[in-house]
């Protein structure tokens, strides 16, 4: 039987209605095509199941000598957040000694970012891909699997191959412990999505500890000052409350100031992240502290480990969260 023809870029150009020098553009990822001939040329490669050949790879490097990340937030949400500002420093730490950049695209959903990794593989744009944000059930770690691509996972996951995790059941029994230490028993938590790995299991912690209701919100500073103000205004309230990271946690004070209520007098303030905004406002906020930009290179090590052995690494445990604690948390008032 006669082998199977290699699909090439002048069958691709055929098919999608376009030019060669069109389709060279659309899969190394070059400017010079639109997105939309883009999106339709890269289709087509993948229905046709092309990938480079041999021969091209062998006259630039086997390799891309890039590692991808893809995050699904809005562009905006990265100039605040001072978590990604250090992981991503850490990150392209962990690259530079091996000349390795980082291929960095933002998304707006999981499918985007799925179809994401697909055009990078397609393309040969990376030779492997961070992931960040663990989900439960989470479809990218196979899809990855199934494309043969060194991947990383990092963030809160149990011990696995090519994962660099924290034990968040732990971080999160810290912090949500100092506050029922004081005293609290009413204890309400501001967490982004419900998918997230984190956010699952740092609430089942506050179930566990005293049947604390968690609220799930999209990370933005609007939507935890919302929460904060429906908290605060209940006959109920609250007598503390966590927030995921230290934008929510300001927005969160700030309602709580505009309210008139006293923080910690009447409702201590946490957060799940650390940054020099938290030790800055008034009162300074507690917090669990880590080395993000220890923790971001340490990911690009692992990928470039499991890259040059071409096989899975070992997962390792990150450096464990320690609490901080400063001005926003006290004893409560019964």
């Amino acid at each position: 039987m006669a082998a199977a023809k290699r699909v090439t870029i002048t069958d691709i150009a055929r098919i999608a209605g376009v030019s060669p020098g069109a389709v060279s553009f659309a899969l190394n990822g070059k400017p010079g095509v639109s997105e939309q001939t883009r999106a339709r040329i890269l289709q087509v490669a993948r229905e046709q199941h092309w990938r480079p050949s041999q021969v091209a790879r062998s006259l630039v490097g086997a390799r891309a000598n890039a590692v991808g990340l893809a995050l699904n937030r809005p562009a905006r949400s990265l100039g605040t957040e001072a978590f990604f500002t250090d992981l991503i420093a850490g990150i392209q730490q962990g690259l530079s000694n091996d000349r390795v950049g980082l291929q960095l695209r933002l998304v707006s959903s999981l499918e985007e970012e799925l179809e994401t990794h697909r055009q990078w593989h397609a393309a040969h744009q990376v030779d492997g891909i961070l992931i960040i944000d663990p989900l439960v059930d989470d479809p990218r770690v196979e899809a990855l699997r199934s494309l043969q691509v060194p991947t990383v996972l990092v963030g809160s996951h149990a011990p696995a191959d090519s994962a660099l995790w924290v034990d968040d059941s732990a971080t999160a029994a810290t912090l949500f412990g100092h506050l029922t230490t004081l005293g609290h028993t009413r204890i309400a938590y501001v967490a982004g999505p419900a998918t997230l790995e984190h956010t699952r299991l740092r609430a089942a912690v506050l179930e566990q500890l005293i049947s604390g209701a968690t609220f799930n919100t999209d990370f933005s500073p609007a939507a935890a000052g919302e929460v904060t103000r429906r908290l605060l205004g209940a006959a109920d309230r609250p007598t503390a409350i966590v927030y995921d990271n230290d934008v929510m946690a300001v927005a969160g004070l700030r309602t709580a100031q505009e309210m008139g209520m006293e923080v910690p007098g009447e409702v201590s303030l946490a957060s799940f992240d650390d940054s020099i905004i938290a030790a800055l406002v008034r009162p300074s906020l507690t917090a669990m502290t880590r080395d993000t930009f220890e923790f971001g290179e340490r990911a690009a090590r692992l990928l470039l480990r499991q890259i040059q052995s071409d096989a899975a690494s070992p997962g390792e445990e990150g450096s464990a969260p320690v609490l901080t604690v400063r001005e926003s948390t006290g004893v409560p008032r019964h």
